[in-house]
C-alpha cells in the first residue's frame, strides 16, 4: 500500500462486516481511524462488539458511537478530527428488512448520508467513498450489469435508497466540489460477515441439524465477491479521487464484484463439503425484492486500477467455516 494514505480517515459503520475489515486493514498501515457506528440490533450487536474489541487494540483507532441520522453528531467528528477522507459504509442493510422495514433505510441510508454529504460540504475532504449495492440494478435481465445500465426500476427499498445516494452525491460533487465515488458492491461474504446473509445462516442451519430455506428453487446466481477482495477495492482507490471530467465533475461509480456468478445450489454443495455436513433442503418460491442473478461487469475497475476480485468460493467458504467454528 502507498506509504501517502492520508493520515485520518472517518470509517462509518466501523463495527460492521466491511467497515471491520476494511478499519483493520488500515490501521496495520499506520492510518488513524475514526470509527463511527450506531451498533444497532438489525443482528447480534455482540458480533459488532467482537469486532470492535479486535480494533480497539490499535493505538490509532477512536471509536464513538452515534448515528448518522443525527446531524449534530456527525457535524461533531468532522469538527474534532478533520478527516481527510471519509468512506461511508453505515446503512441499514438487508433487502428483505426493507419491505417490512422503510422507515429506518428512510432514517439511515437516505437523511444519514444527506448529514455526511453536508458535512463533507462545510469541512472539505479529499475523496468521499461510499457503499452502494448491486441491488440497483433490479431484475434486469442483460449481463454482467455495466455501471452505464439504466437503473430505475429497484425493485426493494434498500436498492431505492442505495441509487439515491448515487444521485446526492452527484449533485453534491457537482454543486460543491466534493470528490466522490460510489461502489456498487455484489454479495460480499467472508469471516466475520453478517448473519442476515444466506451463507451465514445456512452454516448455522446445517450445523444444527436444521432445515435450510432454498428460494427460486435454488434458481438464483449470485457474483459473490470475498471481503477481502473488497477492502483492496477500497484500499487502491483512496488516494485517488475521480478526475474533473467533462463537465467538470468529480464523481465516479464503480463495481466491485467477482465477475464470476455461481448457481446457487453449487455454493450450497461447497459450504456441505466444507462443513462435513450435508444440509436439509425446503425449496421455496421467489420472495419479493429478490433478484434472480448478479453479474459484475469490472472493466472500468481494471482499466483504473489493474484489480479485479479474484477469490474463489471454495477458498472463502473453507476461511468462512474455519472462523465460524472458532468463533462459536
Amino acid at each position: 500500500m502507498s506509504t501517502q494514505l492520508s493520515k485520518t480517515i472517518l470509517v462509518t459503520g466501523a463495527a460492521g462486516f466491511i467497515g471491520f475489515h476494511l478499519s483493520k486493514r488500515l490501521l496495520e498501515s499506520g492510518i488513524r481511524i475514526i470509527g463511527f457506528d450506531n451498533i444497532n440490533s438489525y443482528y447480534d450487536p455482540s458480533l459488532k462488539h467482537a469486532r470492535l474489541d479486535i480494533l480497539n487494540r490499535y493505538p490509532d483507532f477512536t471509536f464513538i458511537k452515534g448515528d448518522l441520522a443525527d446531524r449534530d453528531a456527525v457535524n461533531a467528528i468532522f469538527g474534532e478530527y478533520h478527516p481527510e477522507i471519509v468512506v461511508n459504509l453505515a446503512a441499514q442493510a438487508g433487502v428483505r428488512y426493507s419491505i417490512e422495514n422503510p422507515q429506518v433505510y428512510i432514517e439511515s441510508n437516505v437523511v444519514g448520508f444527506f448529514n455526511i454529504l453536508e458535512a463533507c460540504r462545510h469541512h472539505p475532504v479529499k475523496h468521499l467513498v461510499y457503499a452502494s449495492s448491486s441491488s440497483v440494478y433490479g431484475n434486469q435481465e442483460k449481463t454482467p450489469f455495466s455501471t452505464t445500465d439504466y437503473v430505475s426500476k429497484p425493485i426493494s427499498l434498500y436498492a431505492a435508497t442505495k441509487k439515491t445516494n448515487e444521485l446526492m452525491a452527484y449533485t453534491y460533487s457537482h454543486l460543491y466540489g466534493i470528490p466522490a465515488t460510489g461502489l456498487r458492491f455484489f454479495t460480499v461474504y467472508g469471516p466475520y460477515g453478517r448473519p442476515d446473509m444466506a451463507y451465514f445462516s445456512f452454516t448455522e442451519k446445517i450445523m444444527k441439524g436444521e432445515t435450510i430455506k432454498i428460494f427460486n428453487n435454488g434458481d438464483m446466481y449470485r457474483d459473490f465477491t470475498y471481503v477481502d477482495d473488497i477492502v483492496q477495492g477500497i484500499v487502491n482507490l483512496l488516494e485517488h479521487p475521480p478526475e474533473a471530467d467533462a463537465a467538470g465533475d468529480r464523481h465516479k461509480v464503480y463495481n466491485i464484484g467477482n465477475n464470476n456468478p455461481e448457481k446457487l445450489m453449487h455454493f450450497i454443495e461447497v459450504l456441505e463439503k466444507c462443513l462435513g455436513r450435508e444440509a436439509k433442503k425446503e425449496f421455496l418460491p421467489m420472495q419479493p425484492g429478490d433478484v434472480y442473478q448478479t453479474y459484475a461487469d469490472v472493466d472500468d475497475l481494471i482499466a483504473d486500477f489493474g484489480f479485479k476480485p479474484e477469490t474463489s468460493i471454495e477458498e472463502v467458504l473453507q476461511k468462512f467455516v474455519e472462523w465460524y467454528k472458532g468463533y462459536y
